[in-house]
């Protein structure tokens, strides 16, 4: 006869795990497009600002004002001319305008013959004489340079009761200056066309820059030169909300 196996103890009930709802199903979402890599902006370029371009406009001032206290008409118009060209560069050159500058350096080859012109005038080059042609007053006054009677160590002494002077002008005799005033002024003149050539040769050179610039890069229309399109939309797609019951 077998023995009895003892009886095995009871197992505890394990506990009954809740059943978890099922997740919603979520929709696929579309490819969103690959957008094109945008060009690099060109960099501007860097315009040399060299030491003598402050003494343009500040030569152009010194030139009015000594015109302008010897009543020179002429003078004082092409200098105001030439005032509002050397603004004009200096604008041109800070925005990055070469046609203004190209307008600049063409007002300089102008501005270069008048004061060649003034050379020959003061030196009575040729049929030009002082004492017969008033071209720098428009023939309007007697009216000479203003250096004639303030120049360096001129003794000016009136000359009185004299017939030759008409009416609102005196007669003087200047002496002892230590440069005429035909020299300061051919002086002047001489230093103007110095500036005037190095103001041009400045101008074409920051013109060039700015046109090869603008060959690579177009300022109005952006990216246009580069062929950019923007990406166009071929299908719309409507996204509705997944219910799910439970």
């Amino acid at each position: 006869m077998l023995p009895t196996l003892p009886a095995l103890p009871a197992l505890p009930a394990l506990p009954v795990l809740p059943v978890l709802p099922t997740l919603p199903v979520l929709p696929v979402l579309p490819v969103l497009p690959v957008l094109p890599v945008l060009p690099t902006l060109p960099v501007l370029p860097v315009v040399p600002v060299l030491p003598a371009l402050p003494a343009l406009p500040v030569a152009a001032l010194e030139r009015q004002i000594f015109d302008f206290l010897g009543y020179q008409w002429a003078p004082i118009l092409a200098n105001f001319l030439h005032i509002m060209a050397v603004i004009l560069g200096i604008f041109g050159t800070v925005q990055y305008r070469s046609k203004y500058l190209m307008m600049y350096a063409v007002w300089l080859v102008l501005w270069v013959g008048w004061n060649a012109f003034i050379i020959c005038f003061y030196l009575e080059v040729g049929r030009l004489s002082q004492d017969r042609d008033f071209i720098m007053t428009f023939n309007t006054s007697l009216h000479r340079s203003w250096w004639m009677e303030n120049g360096p160590g001129c003794l000016v002494t009136p000359v009185l009761n004299s017939n030759l002077a008409p009416e609102d002008h005196h007669v003087i005799t200047v002496s002892g200056c230590l440069l005429d005033y035909q020299y300061i002024e051919v002086v002047s003149s001489a230093t103007q066309i110095f500036l005037a050539l190095f103001g041009f040769v400045y101008a074409c050179y920051v013109s060039k820059v700015f046109l090869e610039e603008e060959d690579s890069f177009d300022f109005i229309g952006g990216f246009d030169s580069y062929g950019y399109q923007a990406p166009q939309k071929t299908s719309h797609l409507q996204l509705q909300p997944l219910y799910t019951s439970g």
